[in-house]
């Protein structure tokens, strides 16, 4: 892998994708994944505590959410990927050749916590919102995960964040003519680092959660519709300027499913603080 290049910054950074171990290949994706996994359990078990909940609960949560979520995301990315799909299917259960969605993942995550919760007999929204800062944390490190891995790209941009990556090494993504630059003899791609912004986007959600939201939530329940507006807005934008959309027909997947994010969220929280006056 050639180095990815920051030109508007001055610096360049040259890393593997992974390591190999015997004939096995561990990729660095995946070990930033499963770092953020363990921050997000990890903060997600602390608020638990401090809140006076069982974090045995939330232990054996973690376990049926990654399944869950594992499970989720790839069939989201390969419903909308159906056309290659359908004639590989072996491929659809091969994970490691690449190919989740996060929001699939989150609504897997949803979809097992309301069934653990209800099972359990807990709080679907204290838990909800015990997770949130947990879920945005593991969002933020996890992302990172594309920039190793040189996927998750934006188009071209000349902007002071443009980023640089060497063509040969891109293997995702609608490449075109105004994207390519070349650079003592290598053709690179110039485009936005897209994992970037949706990173830095999910920091700015997290800290208006943590330090505005929960101090002034009215209801349980409002952080965790505020994920759904806070992410549902930076992920509209950011998947604009992608090349590796998942598509229905001209419509970009990941936008849409913005859309229905921010008014459910909007929805939740309307619909929370209305039946909170009734109970009153």
């Amino acid at each position: 892998m050639g180095a990815i290049r920051f030109p508007n910054l001055g610096f360049e950074i040259d890393l593997p994708t992974g390591f190999y171990i015997g004939s096995f290949e561990i990729k660095f994706y995946g070990i930033i994944l499963a770092l953020g996994l363990i921050a997000g359990a990890l903060l997600a078990y602390h608020g638990a505590k401090k809140t006076g909940q069982k974090v045995d609960d939330y232990i054996d949560f973690t376990f049926f959410a990654v399944i869950g979520a594992i499970i989720c995301a790839r069939i989201y990315y390969v419903a909308f990927e159906w056309d290659y799909y359908s004639h590989n299917l072996k491929e659809i259960f091969n994970i490691r050749g690449g190919g989740i969605a996060i929001y699939g993942a989150v609504i897997g995550g949803v979809i097992v916590l309301i069934i653990f919760s209800k099972v359990k007999k807990l709080s679907f929204f204290k838990m909800a919102d015990t997770i949130i800062p947990g879920l945005l944390i593991g969002q933020i490190i996890g992302r990172w995960g594309n920039f190793v891995n040189r996927e998750a790209f934006g188009g071209y941009t000349d902007n002071i964040f443009a980023m640089q990556i060497p063509l040969k090494d891109v293997s995702v993504g609608t490449i075109s003519d105004n994207m390519l630059v070349d650079v003592f003899g290598t053709t690179y791609v110039q485009v936005h680092p897209t994992f970037l912004y949706e990173s830095v986007g999910n920091l700015i959600v997290f800290l208006v959660i943590i330090l505005v939201v929960k101090k002034k939530a009215q209801c349980t329940g409002e952080q965790f519709f505020s994920y759904f507006i806070g992410y549902g807005i930076v992920r509209f934008f950011v998947e604009g300027l992608r090349t590796d959309s998942l598509m229905l027909g001209p419509i970009r997947m990941a936008q849409l499913t913005s859309i229905v994010f921010i008014i459910a969220g909007v929805a939740g929280i309307y619909y929370l603080r209305n039946y909170q006056k009734r109970k009153n």
